[in-house]
């Protein structure tokens, strides 16, 4: 009895777990990447973000953790700074999906080539992107940033992986319940998620 019961139990606890997916979250420095993660905290862990003075910029990893439309979120905020950006390439082969973040209302050919280039890294074949165009308040009222065309271009040349290009906002919240939902649907539908998955049990 005591057997079948801890069957029943292993069944539904494995039925019910919550998926974890691992997110790497980039960007060239003073895109406001932080901000975007900190009112990501308040919206799906219930917490209060930082303050804007109290945000400072990342240096190494910075890590989150939250559950978000079914699933577990680990989130990989990593330096944007130029001598930093070495350090992305040790978390592409475990990454499931990229979220690259740029300053939307400043023109940038650092974040267009950066976006190119880790877009097109061979550990990260087949990765979902979600491109966040921060500081969307600065747009106007449906208004557009140039940068956003330019990311979409550069995601159309690619390849890979699903890919979407949202106007976001750290102040206000914009963009990032669609961004997250669109992560995390097309995270789970990916193929890369089923290889991730397969090797983890394997050398589990």
């Amino acid at each position: 009895r005591d057997m079948a019961f801890g069957l029943v139990q292993g069944l539904w606890e494995c039925a019910f777990r919550k998926v974890e997916f691992r997110v790497l979250m980039v960007g060239v420095e003073q895109c406001g990447k932080t901000s975007l993660l900190e009112r990501c905290k308040a919206i799906y862990a219930d917490l209060v973000p930082l303050r804007a003075e109290q945000i400072v910029p990342t240096v190494g990893l910075n890590i989150a953790r939250l559950e978000a439309c079914g699933a577990k979120l680990v989130i990989w905020d990593l330096g944007g700074r130029d001598g930093l950006r070495s350090i992305w390439e040790k978390y592409y082969a475990e990454a499931h999906a990229v979220v690259f973040v740029v300053d939307g209302s400043a023109e940038s050919a650092d974040a267009r080539d950066t976006l190119r280039r880790v877009l097109s890294h061979p550990e990260l074949e087949g990765a979902p992107f979600l491109v966040l165009a921060n500081k969307s308040d600065l747009a106007g009222a449906g208004g557009t940033f140039p940068i956003q065309e330019q990311c979409e271009r550069v995601l159309a040349q690619s390849s890979g992986g699903a890919a979407k290009v949202l106007a976001a906002c750290g102040l206000t919240g914009e963009g990032l319940r669609e961004g997250v939902t669109w992560l995390v649907e097309a995270m789970t539908r990916s193929e890369r998620t089923e290889r991730l998955n397969h090797t983890s049990t394997s050398t589990s």
